[in-house]
């Protein structure tokens, strides 16, 4: 890969945990971590200060009870650095959670349980605009429809399934041979039938009606 390196905030309440995952990271050419938080405080303080390309936020903190949970870092930091990726890394798969955290604007959601292979991907899709969620987490929300589904088009059911699979607009538009103001077009149209007014969510809420055909 060219160009800069990807600038990573790891926040993770456990030192052990953040040691591996700062390894793990800079293995990878492409990626820097640039700094460590321990609780959902300092992540916001430090993704404020220093702008990283990605945060890589756990869902839990423990070890304070007025503390924020990874969720409401990442509606502080939708408020306060609008755009600012976030991928969720948590030992929680359940929908509940999932729901949660991409509505409150993630990018991704990996396990740490996972394979490398995940979290590299989720937070490279986040970085470049994209959407990155693990084949478990997806599979989690299939099935567990609790509502009609929406009509959407084939080409809008193409959409969604490349933002869960981490594209970005321009490699959306790329894969379906259309203009990238197109596939805006088709974001929209999608967010109004969905009832959502991001990607992420949009995502969240397709896969919980059942609306992504996997493979």
């Amino acid at each position: 890969m060219t160009g800069a390196a990807r600038r990573v905030l790891i926040a993770d309440d456990h030192p052990v945990v953040r040691a591996g995952l700062r390894a793990l990271l800079e293995g990878a050419s492409d990626l820097d971590v640039v700094a460590e938080a321990g609780s959902g405080e300092e992540a916001v303080r430090l993704a404020l200060e220093l702008v990283p390309d990605v945060v890589l936020m756990d869902l839990r903190f423990a070890g304070t009870i007025s503390g924020i949970d990874g969720v409401e870092a990442i509606r502080r930091l939708a408020d306060e650095a609008p755009g600012m990726p976030v991928v969720m890394l948590t030992s929680y798969s359940g929908r509940a959670d999932v729901v949660r955290a991409l509505e409150a604007g993630a990018r991704g959601y990996v396990l740490k349980a996972g394979p490398p292979e995940d979290l590299f991907r989720a937070v490279r899709s986040a970085a470049e605009g994209g959407l990155g969620l693990a084949p478990e987490v997806v599979g989690d929300l299939v099935g567990q429809v609790v509502s009609p589904a929406p009509e959407l088009t084939h080409r809008e059911r193409e959409v969604v399934r490349l933002m869960a699979d981490g594209y970005s607009n321009r490699s959306i538009a790329d894969a379906l041979y259309l203009a990238e103001a197109t596939v805006k077009t088709h974001l929209v149209r999608i967010y109004r039938k969905l009832g959502v007014d991001n990607r992420a969510a949009a995502v969240a809420e397709a896969v919980r009606r059942g609306l992504l055909e996997l493979t």
